[in-house]
This record gives structure tokens, C-alpha cells and sequence, in this order.
């Protein structure tokens, strides 16, 4: 298995928009990123719905077949802080080149693996975004899912995904809304009451109201085109996309 390219720690600590204690709490988890029952049965939960929401607006803006076998075939995708590749792997069966980075080697190295079994072909980087920016690197597809409120600094962090992003490129986001319902719901009930969580994954106050989004985004030249809120319907234990934004919600922008 080829070792993961990794950035130093004098590197990280000049330029990271990383926490570094959210960084080893996914990575004392990363042998549980592909059990569906495990610490990381949400996003399994979630993640066909995110999917589909990501490869309908990409498809669309950049005029591919909707129908075809891999619609996604010729760009450039990556996935920031990609954990184990949950994304990575649909988005590469979908022909796109993909490229994943985390900030933590033990996600990565489990991506690894399980690509490597899977049979694709997919680059893997312990990295932060802006590293990758300062070599120059853009894509024409950015994906931060379930990571903006986990980085130290929101703006920063925005900053240089928006910087790896090329002119009519898209991005594609998936964060919580910082709000009473959030609090009531994504903190307190996923994490103390139905458990769907471990204690502790996240802090209400790093949650990202999306006109903060739009803001931090904006800086960079890249526009919001449309918000759906990510649903559980309880009755049917599903998620959908619907028009409640209140607690967890979808974004697609665009860059000039």
C-alpha cells in the first residue's frame, strides 16, 4: 500500500485551519468508517441523499447525461476532509478523478484500504486545503461535506476550499445550522438521547448559519445558487431534502 503523502507538523502548525483536537477524535475512530452500524451510521444514513443531491447539480452545471454510466467522467473532484472515503468512492464510480485529503493519517490510510480492495483508483493526501492552495492545485469540483464545523477557523478554512476551486467550477456543501432546533436536535438528541453519535462530536457554537456561509464564501468570488435542508423523517426513518434549513441543510455555489 503506498504510504500516505502527509505535510509536516511545522507546516501544519504555521498555516492550519485545522482543530487539532477534532482531528484526533476522528482518527481514534477511523477503524469504524465503513460500519454502517458503527460511530459513523449517520453519514452512511445520509450519504445517498447527499450524494444524489451533489451528482444532480454537478451534472447539471456542467451539461453531462444525467443517464449516462459515469456522468461525472473528465473533472477533477476533491473531497475535503474525506474520512474514509465514503464519498470518494461513489463520485469515483461515477468517472470522475478523485482526489480525497484529511487531516488525520489513520482516515486516510483506511481509505486507502478500502479503495485499494474496492479496485479504485483514487489519490489519497493527509492534507489541509491550504496546502494544497499554496501549490497552486485547483479542481473543478470542491466537496466539503460534514466538515465546516469541525475546522478552527470557518473563514480561513472557506478561504482556501474556495482558492482550489477553478473559474465555473462548483462546490458542494453539507454542514449544520446554528440555531435553538440544532441545538435541540443535532447536539443534544443525536448525541444524549437517540445516541446516533458519540457525546462530544460537536460543539453547537461551531455550527455555520449559511448567511456566514454565503459571506465566507462570497470573499472568494463564489456564489450560493441553492440551499435544501437534509430531513429525517422519523415515520419512515429517512432522510430527504426539503425546504426546513433549521438544522441540518445542502448548499451548491458556483464560482465566477
Amino acid at each position: 500500500m503506498p504510504r500516505a503523502r502527509r505535510e509536516t507538523g511545522e507546516t501544519r502548525a504555521a498555516q492550519s485551519t485545522a482543530s487539532a483536537a477534532e482531528i484526533a477524535r476522528f482518527a481514534a475512530q477511523a477503524s469504524a468508517w465503513w460500519d454502517a452500524d458503527g460511530a459513523f451510521q449517520p453519514l452512511h444514513r445520509i450519504n445517498p441523499v447527499r450524494l444524489r443531491f451533489a451528482r444532480d447539480h454537478i451534472v447539471g452545471h456542467f451539461g453531462r447525461d444525467a443517464e449516462a454510466p459515469r456522468p461525472l467522467r473528465g473533472l477533477d473532484v476533491i473531497d475535503i476532509g474525506c474520512g474514509g472515503g465514503l464519498l470518494c468512492e461513489p463520485m469515483r464510480r461515477l468517472g470522475a478523478t478523485v482526489t480525497g485529503i484529511d487531516g488525520a493519517e489513520e482516515n486516510i490510510l483506511i481509505a486507502q484500504t478500502h479503495a485499494r480492495d474496492a479496485g479504485l483508483d483514487i489519490a489519497y493526501e493527509v492534507a489541509l486545503p491550504e496546502s494544497l492552495a499554496a501549490e497552486g492545485r485547483t479542481y473543478d469540483v470542491v466537496l466539503n461535506m460534514e466538515v465546516v464545523e469541525h475546522v478552527a477557523d470557518v473563514d480561513a478554512f472557506l478561504a482556501a476550499s474556495v482558492a482550489l476551486l477553478r473559474p465555473g467550477g462548483a462546490m458542494v456543501l453539507s454542514t449544520i445550522n446554528r440555531t435553538l432546533r440544532s441545538l435541540a436536535l443535532a447536539k443534544v438528541a443525536a448525541e444524549y438521547v437517540l445516541r446516533w453519535v458519540p457525546a462530544g462530536t460537536h460543539d453547537w457554537r461551531n455550527f455555520v448559519r449559511p448567511s456566514e456561509l454565503a459571506r465566507g464564501l462570497r470573499g472568494g468570488g463564489v456564489e450560493i445558487v441553492e440551499i435544501a435542508g437534509l430531513v429525517y423523517r422519523p415515520l419512515s426513518r429517512e432522510w430527504r431534502t426539503g425546504r426546513d434549513v433549521s438544522v441540518n441543510y445542502l448548499v451548491f455555489a458556483l464560482k465566477d
